[in-house]
């Protein structure tokens, strides 16, 4: 059972935490618990670490964040043990959670979950920290943003878990945002390759490595309410989906922002001379379209995150003589609309049906990119709750 900052955000909220932890443990369950820190208690300790210093030690900065965590196992036991049941609360080297050694944004490299399993067997429930392991420094490590989601899921798979259920503030996965259509669908179950791909497009419900993670370690994950006793959605393979849609969501993201690189010389390398940069600054590129012109010049257009055009725009200034051209457009508001479904590779005509809905609303796409079961268009922003709205009626997902 995991649980986020908004979940364990007070002591009530802890009590509550603690009550549904020992429904599961009184109902025959060997359960251990993973939490995130008390929310808005990580932002805190984040802005302490850069109000001393912009470019802090990363190690120092890991030393700091992850007490968030430790608060809220402490409390959690407390809470726990003050009704009755057996806790007992771990920190992410204690167990041992092993990292590689990127401090801030460390990946898991083993659970060695032995000494959990034999507390679980003699009835106590560990009660053990998200977001942070242990490096090969024998440092405390922090797994970056989300990074309790996949703590939960590399847990659940060292212990050989029936099922990681991921408490959050929501009530499951839904066909998309309910704040935009109230016509949105929970699903019962929507399938690994599904779920990866939304979460990688706007989806918020569910940290991208953590489905990675899921998917990789054959792990069932159910997301579900906190705060409302229904059942969530089920997050498992493609085959124990019975009946499956063509397409099972259609996701947003706000955070895009579009650049486009005029006149460039249409001769072999330039792509490499303007993503190279890119790469080496840390900058992830999304969608690529290039356009070939009669007079031997190109119009290279791509997406990169809203927080990297600034960087992006002084790369390619730095490199505007290799690449040719100094020629750079940027618009920052645009929208990335997706459409999601493993259907898509049996059906023909999905992206047909997107492109002709949306050019029914006057809505002109920019960019296009798909995947095997994804089909994603960059839009002007003003136009997102529309294409949204437009597109989950278009393919029958309207309650």
């Amino acid at each position: 059972m995991k649980f986020g900052g908004t979940s364990v955000a007070d002591l009530d909220r802890i009590r509550n935490v603690a009550n549904r932890v020992r429904r599961e443990v009184e109902a025959g369950n060997e359960v251990a618990v993973v939490v995130s820190a008390m929310a808005g208690v990580t932002n805190q300790l984040v802005a302490w670490c850069q109000g001393l210093s912009p470019l802090h030690d990363a190690r120092e900065y890991d030393t700091v964040v992850a007490t968030g965590e430790q608060v809220t196992i402490g409390l959690l036991a407390i809470a726990l043990q003050t009704i009755g049941v057996d806790a007992r609360s771990w920190s992410g080297w204690q167990i041992p959670m092993r990292t590689d050694g990127a401090h801030g944004r460390a990946r898991i490299v083993a659970v060695e979950g032995e000494a959990l399993v034999a507390r679980m067997q003699a009835g106590q429930v560990p009660v053990v920290a998200g977001f942070q392991g242990i490096g090969p420094d024998q440092r405390v490590t922090t797994l970056g943003r989300g990074g309790s989601d996949t703590s939960a899921v590399a847990l659940a798979a060292a212990l050989r878990a029936d099922r990681c259920d991921i408490y959050t503030d929501v009530d499951g996965v839904y066909t998309t945002d309910p704040r935009i259509t109230s016509r949105a669908r929970k699903l019962d179950k929507i399938a690994y390759e599904e779920m990866l791909e939304l979460a990688s497009v706007g989806a918020k419900v569910l940290q991208t490595r953590s489905v990675e993670l899921a998917m990789k370690e054959r792990v069932r994950v159910q997301v579900l309410s906190s705060f409302e006793d229904r059942p969530g959605t089920l997050v498992v393979d493609e085959d124990e989906i019975v009946e499956q849609a063509i397409v099972s969501g259609i996701a947003y993201s706000r955070d895009e922002a579009k650049i486009t690189v005029r006149h460039v010389p249409d001769r072999p390398g330039v792509a490499a001379a303007i993503f190279g940069p890119l790469s080496q600054a840390s900058i992830n590129v999304d969608m690529i379209v290039q356009n070939v012109s009669a007079e031997g010049s190109t119009d290279l257009t791509f997406t990169v995150g809203r927080t990297d055009l600034a960087r992006t725009q002084a790369v390619l200034a730095e490199h505007a003589q290799s690449i040719g051209s100094s020629t750079v457009l940027a618009d920052p508001d645009v929208a990335k609309i997706s459409v999601v479904g493993v259907g898509m590779r049996s059906h023909a005509g999905v992206a047909n049906t997107m492109f002709s809905t949306l050019a029914a609303k006057g809505i002109n796409i920019a960019v296009i990119s798909t995947s095997e079961i994804k089909v994603s268009v960059l839009i002007a922003a003003e136009y997102t709750e529309l294409a949204v709205r437009a597109l989950h009626t278009a393919y029958g997902l309207d309650a």
